[in-house]
């Protein structure tokens, strides 16, 4: 088959795939440090650390802090530090009560949107989660936890208030770790049974009420820890 140049070039050139911004990409990268804990309650940090840390330039690093301080994940400390937030009393309280009240409505929303398809994702992923509580891998059970809600949240098609549970995480997710860490997680009881069984059921209420209690189990062993 013979191709001339006019066929050539009256052809559509192949698209690349949109390239990721090194400052997306460094925003996304400190983002986990602080929802999985690997930046602690109270940790400092300095742009010039992290940029060392994630082999990034200090523009992207700062532009990163700048975007989590405003959502409520890093504060400020000045001289070029920041540092992630200790929870107290109030605070834990507060994301409570916003928590059981948002992620109860996305867990009712999403019952009558949940396919076959969605429920058997969160299925394979609380066993993913199950096993990681088997073997005390408390980094992969941070994981797998804030996956299986994530998808919930998703399902829901509430994509506001999805984002503002999203920034809820980020403030808590660090206290989670250090709880997690000294006290374990193999004690807990398996609310994301209870969540499943609602959703194969149909039963929004059910799913709602077993969300909230799901959300006050981890804040009162928050809240203990304190």
């Amino acid at each position: 088959m013979n191709v001339n140049s006019a066929d050539l070039a009256s052809q559509k050139p192949l698209e690349s795939p949109a390239k990721v911004p090194a400052h997306q990409h460094v925003y996304e990268r400190v983002r986990k440090l602080i929802l999985f804990g690997d930046l602690a309650p109270g940790q400092a940090v300095t742009i010039q650390g992290l940029a060392e840390t994630l082999d990034a330039g200090m523009t992207p690093v700062r532009e990163a802090l700048r975007r989590l301080i405003a959502e409520g994940a890093l504060v400020h400390q000045g001289n070029r530090r920041v540092s992630v937030p200790v929870l107290d009393l109030e605070g834990v309280n507060e994301l409570e009560f916003m928590r059981k009240t948002l992620e109860a409505e996305l867990a009712q929303r999403a019952t009558s949107r949940m396919s076959e398809t969605v429920l058997n994702e969160l299925a394979q992923v609380d066993d993913a989660l199950n096993h990681a509580i088997d073997r005390g891998d408390i980094g992969e059970y941070l994981t797998q936890n804030y996956r299986f809600h994530t998808i919930v949240n998703t399902c829901a098609e509430a994509p506001i208030l999805a984002a503002t549970v999203d920034r809820l995480w980020l403030m808590f997710g660090p206290s989670l770790r250090v709880v997690c860490g000294r006290f374990g997680t193999s004690n807990l009881p398996d609310k994301h049974a209870d969540l499943l069984a609602a959703f194969r059921e149909g039963d929004a209420a059910k799913a709602a009420q077993a969300m909230a209690e799901d959300v006050s189990q981890g804040m009162v062993q928050i809240r203990a820890s304190l």
